[in-house]
């Protein structure tokens, strides 16, 4: 849940609550930068939301993996509530590239052709003239109708009445002569999160065999709530639908593992619907994204123009699968199928059936007989779309469905007037709390992890399977294992659950079984010795990890104590069936070589590395499976300019130069990375060289085994692909 806030207008200029700079000028507020949502700080302001944004120099936090420059909703307020135009002040480089983007956001992709997304293309009952519904929501409308861009002159200046801005190197300078006041305003903008966790759980969050999480239940102009978003949790697996802004950060607040959230169906291209499916790309291992093909492209040229990454990289962060109509999806053992909804730009809805149980998903959707009749009588609804419109499947046991102004939503006042036992079956999401009617039997979706609905359903048959061959699929040092392994895992394997606060090992015992965790949280305690930061001397693992292998492979005493943060369930394997299970493979030798490496300290330095200490334990220790300790003298080039790679680094110790063209760009120490990334996947010469200052302990990393790595954990590519002003 959002919170409204008062906010007081300050000189020389107003750092809004969630990013972003807002200033009061003698023609109205300007605002630079424009994270999502910040539309909900300034509505309430004495002079309503800005009409004039400034652009900042970069549109995208790549750390976070979102917009600071999130106009499209600001828009939408100005021209549709306020009849006013909005006014983006940026340099003719943004102009091209924000063009791009409010082009999908606005009036949806130029060219339509969906019969590739129809299994009987053009001919399927309820195929839609996509391009003529567009048509009509637009309205006859162009882009300079709801904007105008002023572009920054060779000067680097633009005027605004009295007020002229001036673009700095690092900052804005507005020489108001109107008030006959100047402002030097940041030109790189933050964020900060407004995101009420609810009722925090004191234990990790169990996904249930079916259930809906509400991440949101209103839209992008309630300053109360979220906008619209849900986790389906599925067989124990969750699949997030249009993640709202930040939902990755409420998750792992509200004690929700991220390896619990294999999936997303990205419905359409709205700011309140994609904002947060690129921060769970980067979150940790790669995710699958389902979608059409028109859905899709258009996500990825609207975050090929906002990040100015190419489309191909971008495409190669997530998995993708293309959906059709008229075909079936199993998705975590759910039978789904897709349709388009109708709305102002390609918008999917879909079913879904589990076991004894089904579900609609309406997606931002004009639902209104009258309005279909008038549609078809225009020419814009075909009559098999026309019918299929008036079918809506109201026989699914569960309806989620949006409510909201008209034309590009449903009015509740028709909701509320469908049969009682329909509206008993519906939850209604996209509306705020105080337009929901005092009577009625629909019920108004609920924000939180403690709020989330779980319908009666028949446990799958083999649903004890089910989990434990996710449980390996999960586990990143079982992925290589051939199917027969599978047969030998559920054999060898039991359950065991331990309470909070109980010590699951004891360091210098004997060593006798294999651990994973499938809920819960542990902390290892006493592993790393020596002058180490204090996050290092407390390792915590969650869902999916394992710990307990080294004393096993070494036959050595355990290293460290594992204690129980949280109630645990774990899988456990005896010490010979572990053995037995991991012979013949490279695993034993990999793990010993971990053990060993570990001893080097490599955990500490990745906790306090700037590009690797946002990595979740999962991550560390997968790349920790790569690291190999070397020594480097004083003097001796790591990577040398215009030479291929072998290897790149982690700095344990020592201090390197990173030199290009004879300069030193920047000076790297502990924890630092040596190597450029699109090099590295290009297998191309370097453009830097990296070169010991002083004698340097490193971790070298082999070239492909570390571009595997890379490949499977999106967001340290990206950390990664900032370094030394490579994109």
């Amino acid at each position: 849940m959002t919170t409204a806030q008062t906010i007081e207008i300050t000189q020389p200029y107003t750092r809004l609550p969630r990013g972003g700079y807002l200033v009061e000028t003698s023609v109205g507020y300007m605002q630079v930068g424009s994270p999502p949502e910040t539309i909900k700080d300034t509505m309430s302001l004495p002079r309503g939301t800005p009409q004039i944004f400034i652009l900042p120099h970069e549109f995208f936090h790549i750390r976070k993996g979102i917009t600071v420059a999130e106009v499209e909703f600001p828009i939408y307020y100005n021209f549709f509530f306020r009849k006013k135009k909005t006014y983006i002040v940026c340099t003719r480089e943004q102009r091209t590239r924000f063009r791009k983007v409010l082009q999908e956001s606005l009036f949806g992709p130029e060219v339509v052709d969906l019969k590739s997304e129809y299994v009987d293309g053009e001919n399927a009952f309820g195929y839609p003239d996509m391009a003529a519904e567009i048509d009509y929501f637009r309205g006859g409308r162009t882009m300079e109708d709801h904007l105008q861009f002023v572009v920054f002159n060779k000067d680097g200046k633009v005027f605004i009445n009295d007020v002229e801005i001036e673009r700095g190197e690092d900052n804005f300078k507005l020489i108001d002569r109107g008030w006959d006041r100047e402002t030097d305003l940041p030109a790189e903008v933050d964020f900060n999160i407004i995101y009420d966790v609810g009722a925090a759980l004191p234990e990790p969050y169990t996904p249930p065999v079916l259930g809906i999480t509400c991440l949101g239940p209103s839209h992008g102009f309630d300053p109360e709530e979220n906008t619209s978003g849900f986790i389906l949790w599925v067989n124990h697996q969750g699949i997030m639908v249009d993640p709202p802004v930040n939902s990755t950060e409420w998750l792992g607040q509200s004690n929700v593992n991220p390896k619990n959230i294999n999936s997303i169906l990205l419905t359409h291209c709205h700011a309140d619907h994609d904002a947060g499916t690129f921060q769970k790309i980067l979150e940790e291992g790669k995710i699958t994204i389902y979608t059409t093909e028109t859905v899709i492209h258009s996500f990825i040229r609207k975050y090929t123009a906002l990040t100015n990454i190419p489309a191909k990289e971008l495409f190669a962060l997530f998995d993708f699968v293309p959906v059709m109509m008229g075909r079936s999806y199993y998705i975590n053992g759910a039978e789904f199928r897709f349709s388009y909804a109708l709305h102002s730009i390609p918008s999917l809805s879909f079913e879904f059936t589990f076991e004894d149980q089904s579900f609609i998903y309406s997606s931002d959707h004009l639902n209104d007989p009258d309005r279909f009749k008038e549609l078809l009588d225009l020419g814009v609804l075909t009559e098999s779309r026309y019918r299929d419109m008036l079918d809506f499947p109201w026989h699914n046991q569960i309806i989620y469905h949006e409510a909201g102004p008209p034309p590009l939503h449903t009015r509740i006042d028709y909701l509320n007037t469908l049969p009682e036992e329909i509206q008993k079956k519906i939850h209604v999401y996209h509306i705020a709390k105080n337009n929901m009617p005092e009577e009625t039997h629909l019920t108004l979706c609920r924000f939180g992890i403690e709020n989330t609905v779980y319908p009666e359903v028949t446990p799958p048959k083999m649903e004890e399977v089910y989990r434990l061959l996710d449980a390996l699929s999960n586990v990143d040092i079982f992925r290589g294992f051939p199917v027969s392994k599978a047969k030998e895992f559920i054999e060898i394997v039991e359950t065991e659950n331990f309470k909070r606060g109980e010590k699951i090992i004891e360091k210098d015992t004997p060593g006798d079984r294999f651990f994973i965790i499938m809920s819960g949280n542990v902390k290892v305690v006493g592993m790393e010795q020596g002058e180490v930061s204090e996050e290092a001397k407390q390792k915590r693992f969650g869902n999916y990890e394992y710990f307990g292998e080294a004393s096993l492979i070494n036959n050595q005493p355990r290293s460290a104590d594992v204690v129980a943060e949280t109630d645990v369930v774990a899988l456990t394997i005896g010490k010979s069936r572990f053995l037995n299970f991991i012979k013949g493979s490279d695993l034993q030798k990999n793990l010993a070589m971990l053990h060993d490496v570990r001893k080097t300290g490599t955990w500490d330095v990745l906790t306090v590395s700037r590009f690797f200490k946002d990595g979740t334990s999962a991550q560390k220790t997968q790349l920790e499976l790569l690291m190999e300790i070397t020594e480097v003298k004083g003097g001796t080039d790591l990577v040398s300019q215009e030479q291929h790679y072998e290897y790149a680094y982690i700095i344990k110790s020592g201090m390197v130069e990173a030199v290009r063209d004879g300069q030193v760009v920047e000076h790297l120490s502990r924890g630092d990375f040596c190597g450029e990334i699109y090099q590295l996947q290009k297998n191309a010469p370097s453009t830097i060289q990296f070169r010991a200052a002083t004698d340097v302990e490193a971790y070298r990393l082999e070239r492909k085994e570390f571009m595997h790595y890379i490949a499977n954990n999106p967001g340290v590519y990206m950390r990664l692909n900032y370094i030394y002003g490579n994109q």
